[in-house]
């Protein structure tokens, strides 16, 4: 071993004084010539990742509060790893072609909180030519150490000085490394493992190209948990302290500015930390948090790059405590901020930017809600909640006030998962379903860069040369307008909140709001729609914009979808990333299932167009449906697959409730339905998986819909949830008997292009003639590549037919 004097831990941190010391140090950090080390046959090892240092140099980062954080290796190394889920083994596949990810490198940056300094003693030696490595790779380190900066704090901010008795810091509970590494054949990739994080291992690549920048998530897991052998186990400290209620007041100045003061009432349900990681918009300049009186230290981070800027975004803000928090500690933060989170996008017409952010939160979770705004004349202003009345002399705030302004307040009815406003020059167009007023907002003309329809060329009267009865004449069409259709909207709205309300239980809140927002994107958020200006358009001016048939089909039916987003979404929210996906489809297969009651054939070709378009493939080849399962979430989008979290999760995802549907419903026993009452009643409220998603309809699953006589959906749930496949169907060999006035029929289901253990339910359907109706005969679990049956049939069937009622999603 070297005989080196090594830093430890010091019980509070006399390096620096405050947080943003601290936090300067970490993000500027370099290399210590005097830590310059030949290194060969060294490992680091976490869990299923392995990082080999197989000969060459390695220098080490300047220490911080008497700890080593990082180093840069230069020679030949090696990673090694292995995912444990089949669908981890396919997406590092998609994107390296191997299932195991096993890369030679020649430099690595790794940054790290735990003793891995310590730990690499025994493979240390000295180094010469210390002065040239500094040269080459000093500058690269001080350019990437902003990366894990904000990261770094979390654990670091339990060593600054404190208002506590000294030496009650405790060392790392979660510790963390990244690794950046320069792959001898795939090129510059993260690596990291956060024993804080949803998911412990992750790796990354940035992208770009044509369609702009991806992170391509090459896998990402965690060991399995007991429960389930594919899922992850859940994230270890994301409930560590939650939002009670949010107290917002707001001023509002059109066409840009939003400034605020918020208050949260925190719980901590399990103490032991400094910091506290909170979301907010970077375009937000943040002036003050305080509590109890006193201002706090903050670190509102605009330099995350690469892998950390796709997963979290750089929305982050950490306060950092004057002491430990405690188990079951109430605490109230005031936060103080303003910025231009505003844009005009037509004349009355605005777009709020941050829509998720402009206030500072923990992530999604069920808060309640109590918002003020202050805005001039002749805005109208919107929001989540149900607008209370109030007194302008018992306002909260004058600061945010002007003379002449409008304040209006809202208050959620129940914890909500995210609050939000939209303003504008409105029209108003009401409508009722039973009690629930049903409000559409909009203006009377479209964005500056809305589409514009192409001109026509028409027959009128000639006027200027006689003897010609007519002439031809250019015309343009008239602009939309969607407060001449707000009326419409809100009509449509009423018959979507009757049609959910008699299937889901009861509209969740008292008022329904839908606000005109520019751009193509839609969102549905506790009673507060933000409604795409298309979606404002008349079938006439949908037909001016010369959309494809499905294409308009789909247009009209945002509206129903963001409505759905009421119950499921708002009311019922996901868990995780991983879950997210049960949302979006379930969300679009409820408006479909209105669809299909107005108009089957249009439902039919939604249908039809989904699966048709998991088949496109991109420009090396690949399929869309293998860009990955519904349940990897954001992560489907990426430099292959640009629209591949769209696709998947609205496409696949629907036809997944299309297939749980089919197999629940029998005739006027209508078990989905059932389910989906159960979910809302059990779960309203609450975050939930996408196992006890699945669990709800287990419940309700029919006797004959039973794989292997139980009561279980967890062949659905690995073959089709976790799978990517899209199978073809083959009917061989059939043949008919006639026995007792009766016909029995054996034959074999072919599966092609699927997993060897995949099971689908496959109805099969009988015809005594060419032209003859098709009947029900019965269902079969096809497992696997080859399934033999026998079915036997009270009428005379001489041909079959797989599925003709399109239920399952199978290559057509």
């Amino acid at each position: 071993m070297l005989a080196t004097c090594l830093p430890v831990w010091a019980q509070v941190c006399s390096q620096v004084q405050n947080a943003g010391e601290l936090y300067q140090q970490l993000s500027t950090i370099g290399l210590d010539k005097t830590r310059v080390y030949r290194i060969r046959d060294a490992a680091l090892d976490r869990e299923n990742l392995h990082i080999t240092f197989q000969d060459g140099k390695i220098g080490f980062t300047q220490d911080v509060c008497g700890r080593i954080t990082g180093a840069f290796f230069e020679g030949d190394g090696e990673v090694l790893l292995r995912p444990p889920q089949r669908a981890e083994r396919a997406s590092l596949a998609l994107f390296t072609g191997m299932a195991v990810l096993e890369e030679q490198f020649a430099t690595a940056f790794v940054r790290f909180d735990d003793d891995t300094f310590r730990n690499l003693q025994e493979a240390l030696r000295p180094s010469d030519n210390v002065e040239d490595f500094m040269t080459a790779w000093a500058p690269t380190v001080q350019r990437l150490s902003d990366i894990d900066a904000l990261r770094l704090i979390m654990d670091f901010s339990a060593y600054l000085p404190s208002q506590d008795a000294p030496g009650n810091a405790s060392p790392v509970e979660n510790p963390m490394m990244h690794a950046r590494l320069q792959g001898k054949k795939l090129g510059a990739f993260d690596i990291y493992y956060d024993r804080a994080a949803q998911e412990n291992i992750w790796v990354a690549q940035l992208k770009s190209g044509a369609n702009g920048s991806f992170i391509n998530m090459w896998t990402s897991f965690s060991k399995p948990s007991a429960v389930s052998s594919t899922v992850p186990a859940p994230e270890s400290r994301r409930d560590d302290v939650t939002v009670d209620q949010y107290r917002v007041v707001a001023g509002v100045r059109p066409p840009k500015q939003l400034d605020v003061e918020a208050t949260l009432d925190l719980v901590v349900k399990r103490g032991g930390q400094r910091a506290i990681l909170f979301e907010l918009s970077r375009y937000l300049n943040l002036q003050s948090v305080q509590w109890q009186g006193r201002s706090l230290e903050f670190i509102h981070n605009q330099a995350l790059e690469g892998s950390q800027l796709s997963r979290r975004g750089n929305d982050l803000v950490a306060v950092i405590f004057p002491r430990v928090l405690k188990n079951g500690e109430k605490i109230e933060l005031r936060f103080v901020y303003g910025g231009e989170v505003i844009s005009e996008a037509g004349i009355g017409l605005l777009y709020v930017g941050a829509r998720g952010t402009w206030y500072p939160n923990l992530g999604l979770a069920m808060s309640k809600f109590d918002l003020e705004f202050h805005y001039p004349s002749p805005w109208t202003l919107v929001a989540t909640g149900r607008q209370v009345p109030i007194d302008a002399a018992q306002t909260r705030t004058e600061k945010l006030a002007s003379a002449g302004d409008q304040a209006a307040r809202w208050v959620s009815e129940r914890p909500i998962p995210v609050a939000g406003f939209n303003l504008g020059k409105y029209a108003r167009a009401t409508a009722k379903a039973g009690t629930v007023q049903v409000d559409a907002y909009a203006t009377g003309g479209v964005e500056s860069n809305f589409p514009k329809p192409p001109s026509e060329i028409v027959s009128v009267p000639s006027a200027r040369r006689p003897g010609v009865p007519t002439e031809a004449v250019v015309v343009a069409p008239a602009a939309p307008s969607p407060a001449r259709n707000a009326q419409a909207v809100a009509d449509r709205s009423a018959r979507a909140v009757s049609f959910f309300s008699q299937r889901f239980g009861p509209y969740p809140y008292s008022t329904l709001a839908m606000t005109q927002l520019p751009g193509e994107l839609s969102q549905g958020w506790p009673g507060l729609v933000f409604l795409s200006t298309f979606a404002y358009l008349s079938q006439a001016e949908r037909s001016q914009l010369q959309l494809d048939p499905v294409q308009s089909i789909l247009s009209s039916q945002v509206l129903v979808h963001e409505i759905a987003h009421q119950w499921w979404g708002d009311l019922v929210a996901w868990r995780g990333y991983r879950d997210q996906w049960w949302v979006e489809a379930l969300s679009n297969y409820s408006s479909l299932m209105m669809l299909e009651q107005e108009n089957p054939a249009h439902f039919r070709a939604v249908m039809d167009r989904y699966r048709d378009d998991l088949f496109r493939k991109n420009k090396d080849g690949a399929q869309l449906k293998d860009a990955g399962p519904v349940t990897f979430g954001g992560r489907l989008s990426s430099s292959l697959f640009p629209d591949g979290y769209d696709a998947i999760s609205y496409g696949r995802g629907t036809w997944l409730f299309h297939m749980l549907h089919s197999m629940l419903r029998h005739g006027s026993d209508d078990g989905f339905a059932r389910a989906l009452l159960k979910l809302r009643q059990r779960y309203q409220g609450k975050l939930i998986t996408t196992e006890e998603l699945i669990s709800v309809f287990e419940e309700e699953l029919p006797i004959d819909t039973r794989y292997e006589g139980k009561k279980s959906l967890k062949w659905f749930l690995d073959g089709w949830v976790n799978g990517t496949a899209i199978p073809k169907l083959e009917l061989s060999g059939a043949k008919f008997s006639s026995r007792d006035q009766r016909t029995v029929i054996t034959g074999k289901i072919v599966q092609h292009n699927a997993p060897a253990d995949l099971v689908a339910f496959v109805p099969i359907y009988g015809q005594s003639s060419a032209n003859g109706p098709l009947t029900l005969i019965g269902n079969i679990f096809a497992d696997g590549p080859e399934t033999t049956f026998r079915l036997n049939s009270p009428k005379p069937i001489n041909k079959l037919v797989l599925d003709p009622e399109q239920t399952l999603l199978i290559e057509r």
